[in-house]
């Protein structure tokens, strides 16, 4: 495969030039262009990195379309691995939150276990598009987390857990208004069942979330898995996520927290719907201050897989960041924090996994998205 006219981005500069790939590596970079025939013409279009999601749930919007309706989950895979890929995404870390809470949406072993089928499944029979790890997401506030994490830990796809609390009153729901605000996004909920939530809730915290954090951090470094904290709010929760070895800071809540955590050393991920929206729908620190005092290393699309691209190309007009530095965000530091030293960058040697971006005035638009040099949307 070989293409001219591109505006290759590297992690250094951005070009008009050439890109051979040949056996879905990419063999060769120049700036100028070719004479050969047969090369494809992106005509001025970006050539840029396949991203690196390492957190989105989106996987959990198909399996759950409405309230109390689960999907089949092998239809659910299908059309999350086609947006991912149409977004630009060609390593995908599908998250798989454990431990099962009255006050969470989809929470169970079983949803989980066919899950996983399902995506050894599809991955076996060459079905999916994008390159698909897990994520487990571990709720350590709950009575069975580590029960799960044993029964999931050990999967071959399994490569980044993350421990959190969202209990009430604290880290991401430092105001109990706001988490009380975002159940009853499916409908009202009375007095007497938001006080009986938060006492339960709260009780379930004091049972087991220490114990429960302390027991899947020391399975994750049994497997050597990657770890990440989330929703650190405080000094005290980055003191303590990085004396249990964590290096990943996800969602920090506050700019004290990012700048505690950059201090030791974390890497930051924040979510690039706060970017797109100028800020968080939970009331924490924006991402695009924090990109600005230089404490952003990584974006997640969480929620919405297209918010990867546009937020990329906001931190340029928002933040003032160079392209190569926004583009990173999305493709080499996900890539790098998780160990995956063969993708993240267009370069010799690495993996052709690669999009095709045009510019509707300042908008973004994916038009074709390459994994390991092979067109998958």
């Amino acid at each position: 495969m070989l293409i001219k006219n591109a505006r290759i981005v590297t992690r250094d500069e951005e070009f008009i030039g050439v890109v051979r790939v040949e056996n879905g590596i990419v063999a060769d970079v120049a700036p100028g262009t070719t004479q050969v025939p047969e090369a494809e013409d992106w005509q001025g279009d970006y050539l840029l990195p396949g991203f690196v999601e390492l957190h989105t749930d989106n996987l959990e919007k198909h399996l759950a379309p409405r309230p109390g309706v689960t999907w089949n989950v092998d239809a659910a895979f299908v059309i999350h691995d086609a947006q991912i890929a149409a977004a630009g995404i060609t390593t995908v870390f599908d998250s798989l939150a454990i431990g099962s809470r009255t006050d969470a949406g989809l929470r169970g072993s079983q949803i989980h276990r066919d899950a996983v089928s399902a995506l050894d499944r599809l991955a076996a029979h060459h079905f999916l598009r994008a390159d698909h790890y897990l994520h487990l997401r571990c709720e350590v506030g709950t009575e069975d987390v580590v029960d799960l994490f044993e029964e999931f830990g050990n999967h071959r796809l399994v490569q980044l857990a993350s421990v959190m609390d969202h209990t009430p009153g604290q880290r991401q729901w430092s105001d109990p208004a706001k988490w009380r605000q975002y159940q009853e996004r499916n409908g009202k909920w009375s007095d007497e069942k938001a006080e009986a939530a938060l006492i339960e809730l709260a009780e379930l915290q004091a049972r087991y979330a220490h114990v429960h954090r302390q027991t899947i951090v020391e399975r994750c470094k049994a497997l050597d898995l990657s770890m990440a904290s989330h929703d650190d709010t405080l000094v005290e929760h980055v003191e303590e996520a990085v004396r249990d070895g964590i290096a990943i800071s996800e969602f920090p809540t506050t700019m004290v927290a990012a700048r505690m955590a950059r201090q030791h050393g974390q890497v930051t991920v924040m979510g690039a719907p706060n970017v797109v929206r100028g800020g968080s729908h939970s009331g924490n620190v924006s991402a695009l201050e924090l990109a600005k005092a230089d404490l952003l290393d990584i974006l997640s699309s969480d929620y919405v897989p297209s918010s990867l691209m546009m937020a990329a190309f906001q931190l340029v007009r928002d933040a003032g960041w160079s392209l190569p530095r926004a583009i990173a965000t999305v493709s080499l530091a996900p890539a790098k924090a998780v160990g995956l030293d063969d993708r993240g960058a267009i370069e010799i040697g690495l993996r052709a996994d690669m999009v095709r971006v045009g510019l509707s005035d300042v908008f973004p638009v994916p038009r074709a998205t390459y994994v390991c040099g092979m067109r998958v949307a």
